[in-house]
């Protein structure tokens, strides 16, 4: 199995065909790897590092942009070709969804994450400082403060993400939290790394 690297702003992720290990940005020093990696990045410095290491390989290079859109992001990319028909639902810093049929990108959209909305209430009033309460009954409307949080925060999107009719599929940080609310969702931590693999297969 390649070894595969998704570098965010923060954390080098590696998959060597078992299992993840991540590894920080401040500190990680990419030349000292000596086998070949295929990775994705958005991050623009370290992109400046890895130009310079040949045994570093830049995947995003093997995709034809046409088929998305110029600003969409090299993560959503791949989770979207990892997959035949889905919607996707990478649920980190912030929530991005996409629907793909027949392996063709149809479109998505992007949702602020947990800390994103919570940081918001919290702005509007300390009152409304809460833990989203991801079990919570959709069909009766709230009467009390951290139902109608949540309410507001997770039922637009459910109702938007389950519209498609399509299966779901769930990555990224707070993946386990949402699946609560899909009840017949998939959970796959390995995603992105599927859609590198199927890249550098074609």
């Amino acid at each position: 199995m390649k070894l595969l690297c998704d570098i965010g702003n923060t954390t080098f992720t590696f998959y060597d065909g078992k299992k993840l290990f991540k590894k920080s940005v401040n500190s990680f020093e990419p030349s000292s790897i000596k086998e070949k990696v295929y990775f994705i990045s958005v991050n623009h410095d370290i992109n400046k590092k890895l130009f310079h290491l040949s045994n570093w390989i830049n995947l995003e290079e093997k995709i034809d942009r046409s088929k998305y859109y110029e600003t969409m992001g090299v993560d959503r990319i791949f989770t979207s070709k990892a997959v035949k028909t889905a919607v996707v639902v990478d649920a980190g810093s912030a929530i991005t969804v996409d629907v793909v049929k027949d392996g063709e990108f149809i479109g998505g959209f992007i949702y602020p994450g947990i800390n994103a909305f919570n940081e918001a209430f919290e702005n509007i009033s300390k009152a409304l400082k809460c833990e989203f309460d991801f079990k919570i009954d959709f069909n009766t409307l709230p009467k009390d403060t951290t139902s109608a949080l949540s309410y507001g925060f997770l039922a637009g999107l459910k109702k938007e993400v389950e519209s498609y009719n399509l299966p779901i599929i769930i990555t990224g940080g707070d993946a386990l939290k949402f699946q609560k609310i899909f009840k017949d969702s998939i959970v796959d931590e390995f995603l992105i790394f599927k859609g590198m693999k199927k890249v550098i297969d074609d």
